[in-house]
């Protein structure tokens, strides 16, 4: 796999694109320019990499557009060293993005072919912070639980409860809710049943699915 001159000048540009839509955290925009995001696409699409667009990976997936990317990242206001659960592996980009951050993270995927091709290429990228399990998302991971984060990378009808209780307290959950558009919540644990709903912009995300494929 090859990261041209001309990649990382795409992805400078893709970044600066995304500075003038309102995305603010530095943090954020350092780890999309430092990832070939080219990496986790198709070759067939690999030209149009850096547009700002979502992209198929199979199984009725998709690559999330790179402003969804960096609008779910900022919402969840990434430390170092923090353990992360991330709900939809999907082709591991936006694992990717938070492992570069620093974080410990914990992604989980319902569809076999899409764990095994994302912990392949995450392994050869040579990203050491990240688990990836062949997973129902709608039960978390409740073995390596508490989380100070957890993101959901598909649309849910409903916030799974399961997501909520694997929370620590002072953790916070991302994640977008509703059918055919969904408006993205950000969900803080202020206790043991006590909790504070954010609501911010609409998406449209495929569907979170129960199950394994």
């Amino acid at each position: 796999m090859e990261d041209s001159y001309k990649h990382k000048g795409l992805r400078r540009k893709l970044v600066e694109s995304l500075r003038r839509k309102g995305i603010q955290d530095e943090r954020v925009l350092s780890a999309m320019e430092v990832l070939p995001r080219h990496f986790f696409l198709d070759d067939a699409f690999a030209e149009w990499a850096y547009t700002d667009k979502p992209f198929q990976i199979g199984k009725g997936q998709t690559i999330s557009q790179p402003f969804t990317v960096a609008y779910q990242t900022e919402l969840l206001e990434v430390k170092k060293r923090e353990k992360i659960l991330e709900i939809g592996t999907g082709s591991g980009y936006q694992a990717a993005i938070l492992a570069i951050m620093g974080a410990r993270v914990f992604t989980v995927e319902r569809h076999a072919q899409l764990h095994e091709n994302a912990k392949k290429l995450l392994r050869h990228l040579k990203l050491g912070n990240i688990r990836c399990f062949h997973r129902d998302g709608f039960n978390g991971l409740p073995e390596f639980a508490p989380y100070a984060k957890i993101l959901v990378t598909a649309g849910a009808a409903e916030v799974p409860q399961a997501l909520l209780d694997q929370l620590e307290v002072g953790g916070m959950l991302v994640i977008p809710v509703g059918k055919k558009v969904q408006t993205m919540y950000r969900i803080t644990r202020k206790g043991a049943d006590d909790f504070q709903t954010e609501k911010f912009n609409t998406f449209r995300f495929v569907p979170f699915l129960k199950g394994l494929d």
